[in-house]
């Protein structure tokens, strides 16, 4: 696999009313082995929704804190903090400030949603 530079303008920005994704590297950006890079920024309080990805993320905070619900569990995270979020776990991310995140994991992931029949597919911020 030849090296590659990801610059600053080929990073894929996602906003949603949750979060902003920007993607800084991807397989559809360029060759990476199947392993997405990609950084989530949100507002104090802003909380995404209730999910599951059938594959497993690392989740690493840079600046701010927040709360992560893990299966029954609930984890505080603050700058400098990672944990790994399990495969066929439900999680769902609150910040608590403002916050900023690096997220790496497998970019063929799927995330579905409890109660809806249907998964949603690979965020475009992870393909």
């Amino acid at each position: 696999m030849p090296n590659t530079l990801f610059t600053a303008q080929s990073m894929r920005r996602t906003e949603t009313p949750n979060a902003v994704m920007t993607t800084i590297a991807s397989p559809s950006q360029g060759p990476t082995d199947g392993v997405t890079l990609w950084k989530v920024a949100m507002r104090a309080d802003q909380q995404g929704p209730l999910h599951v990805f059938d594959r497993e993320q690392i989740w690493h905070v840079l600046t701010g804190e927040v709360e992560i619900a893990l299966g029954g569990e609930r984890l505080h995270l603050v700058a400098g903090d990672a944990a790994v979020l399990p495969a066929g776990a439900e999680r769902q991310v609150t910040a608590v400030t403002a916050t900023e995140m690096v997220v790496c994991g497998p970019a063929e992931a799927v995330v579905t949603v409890p109660g809806e029949d249907d998964s949603r597919g690979t965020p475009p911020w992870i393909s």
